[in-house]
């Protein structure tokens, strides 16, 4: 059974910085690609990033040049680092995995931009 692990939400000031972790357990993590999601209230969950299998990225463009999402594959574990933040970008972020025609969410984790 695969299993997401997502932690560093948190609350934040505008200008600051937060580095979410997803870890997984139960896939072949280098043979995954990887994810990062956001949902605001009352908004539809979107995409923020993405990391494929040879580390190639993407990125929604409100967050182009302010985050950025790295693999470790010896460690099953994902990172969004994100800086300046600002306070649009305060929503649930979710971690989501992909490999062979599956994939799997992870459980949410908080971010508040806010003064």
């Amino acid at each position: 059974q695969v299993q997401l692990v997502e932690s560093g939400g948190g609350l934040v000031q505008p200008g600051g910085s937060l580095r979410l972790s997803c870890t997984a357990s139960g896939v072949v993590f280098s043979a995954a690609a990887v994810s990062w999601y956001r949902q605001a209230p009352g908004k539809q969950r979107e995409i923020v990033a993405f990391i494929v299998t040879g580390g190639k990225t993407g990125f929604k463009d409100s967050v182009k040049g302010r985050f950025d999402l790295s693999r470790d594959n010896a460690k099953n574990t994902a990172y969004l680092q994100m800086n300046s933040l600002k306070p649009e970008d305060t929503a649930v972020y979710y971690c989501n995995v992909a490999w062979s025609g599956a994939s799997s969410w992870g459980q949410g984790t908080q971010v508040t931009v806010s003064s």
